[in-house]
């Protein structure tokens, strides 16, 4: 079992960048996909991007394509979501989600059984 905690949340402005982290204990997060999603008030829970464990293969929601960077440090145990060009409409509650083996789409949260508590991302035009 995994363990996350979620951190970097914060208040900024259009055009800005935050890095949130996604800190892993129990067990090494090389063991897990991890994944991003996010919710806005009013909104379902969506995907916004997912690490595998092992090689690290990618894959971004089509809305923050080139503008999000997700990452890996084994060492630290943690994940994260590098943000830049953030948009209003980005502002959300950010959840980081761990599962083991890489079958499906892994874009939904059905697919993941570990979740962190959230950090609230906030983006002013």
């Amino acid at each position: 079992q995994v363990q996350l905690v979620e951190s970097g949340g914060g208040l900024v402005q259009a055009g800005g960048s935050l890095r949130l982290s996604c800190a892993a204990s129990g067990r090494s997060v090389s063991t897990y996909v991890i994944a991003w999603f996010r919710q806005a008030p009013g909104k379902e829970r969506e995907f916004v991007a997912r690490i595998t464990g092992g090689g690290g293969s990618t894959d971004y929601a089509d809305s923050v394509k080139g503008r999000f960077t997700i990452s890996r440090d084994n060492a630290k145990n943690t994940v994260y979501l590098r943000m830049n060009s953030l948009k209003p409409e980005d502002t959300a509650v950010y959840y980081c989600a761990a599962r083991m083996g890489w079958s499906g789409s892994l874009r939904t949260i059905y697919e993941y059984a570990y979740w962190g508590q959230g950090t609230q991302v906030t983006v002013s035009s």
